[in-house]
């Protein structure tokens, strides 16, 4: 039997990055790009790397441009590290695995380190291919966890439950991740939004303005951790901003988490440094009438806008302009 599964891109909405510190977001499915595992079993246990994990380069200019576009690590290690976390989650939950091998491949077309979750939607697709060809259930509010546990514990990268989350419940969802709430049940509230009730939405990224999450999240890690005032204020106004954004959308006022959204960003900016091309993402919206964030720790943002055809248009081309692309996410 050959296993196919597969985990969609997709955006913060709002309330990010406080979904590493106990916080509030509601952050939506992308399904316009996916991470793809294949599956099979085979007598030894066989990873196939992807164009991304090449070892091999034409010239050191050749070296330098991969490593630009994709990092220094490709997806192999993420799978090596899932099913490693895997293996550990049944063995520590009692759970017997059989005495199968495998050979595992993925495809992504997800944006490479742009803040979309191309990392987090490897794993998430390498654990539902394990799931299914182990014959393991998984509680949908715990397989977060065990998604986020292989970039924190195994790989030590920082991040959230937010990409995690969104991405095993799909649409639209509203994360409450209390630390209370957490500490008791393992897992945060998590609730599923009416997508009908969203704003218009867009989606703009640049791939040369591409950042691994860790470099925003360790220094962010690092300030919580001392105590920082504003660092830790930030994070109780990004969550009031996501609760606020819910009661809207609950409410069938979607468009009224627009200014929202602006302050999102205006406040991430004050505790954290801007890049030009990160400002110019966020800039070329506002200027054109629209209300955009990050989407993720940057390189893509997330725009709110009213509709009008001619607008998203203006929209698209002023994105091109200086080398962006813009998509309509595909949530449903």
């Amino acid at each position: 039997m050959i296993i196919h599964t597969q985990a969609f891109a997709r955006a913060g909405l709002i309330g990010n990055p406080s979904d590493g510190y106990f916080g509030k977001c509601i952050s939506i499915i992308v399904r316009n790009y996916a991470a793809q595992v294949t599956c099979w079993e085979s007598p030894t246990l066989r990873i196939v790397p992807q164009v991304s994990d090449r070892l091999e380069f034409r010239s050191l200019k050749d070296l330098t441009n991969d490593v630009q576009l994709h990092g220094h690590y490709g997806g192999i290690r993420l799978i090596k590290a899932s099913i490693k976390r895997f293996h550990a989650h049944c063995m520590h939950t009692g759970i017997d695995l059989p005495d199968r091998n495998f050979t595992i491949e993925y495809q992504t077309n997800i944006p490479i380190r742009v803040g979309l979750a191309g990392s987090s939607g490897i794993i998430t697709a390498t654990m539902r291919a394990l799931m299914q060809f182990y014959d393991v259930d998984i509680p949908q509010p715990i397989l977060p966890n065990l998604i986020l546990s292989v970039e924190v514990d195994e790989l030590g990268i920082a991040a959230g439950l937010q990409d995690r989350v969104i991405q095993v419940y799909q649409g639209a969802v509203f994360m409450d991740l209390g630390k209370d709430f957490m500490d008791q049940h393992a897992h945060g509230q998590y609730q599923p939004l009416k997508t009908a009730n969203l704003p218009p939405l867009f989606v703009a990224y640049h791939d040369n303005l591409s950042e691994g999450t860790e470099v925003a999240h360790n220094d962010l890690r690092s300030r919580y951790n001392r105590g920082d005032a504003a660092v830790r204020d930030a994070m109780v106004q990004f969550a009031d901003y996501a609760q606020q954004a819910r009661d809207h959308i609950e409410a069938g006022r979607g468009a009224d988490i627009a200014p929202l959204m602006d302050a999102n960003f205006d406040l991430r900016a004050s505790i954290c440094p801007i890049s030009d091309g990160n400002r110019q993402l966020v800039d070329t919206g506002r200027q054109l009438g629209a209300a955009v964030k990050f989407a993720g720790s940057g390189g893509a943002v997330i725009g709110a806008y009213d509709g009008d055809p001619d607008r998203l248009r203006r929209l698209t081309d002023a994105y091109a302009a200086f080398g962006a692309h813009l998509i309509v996410p595909d949530v449903d």
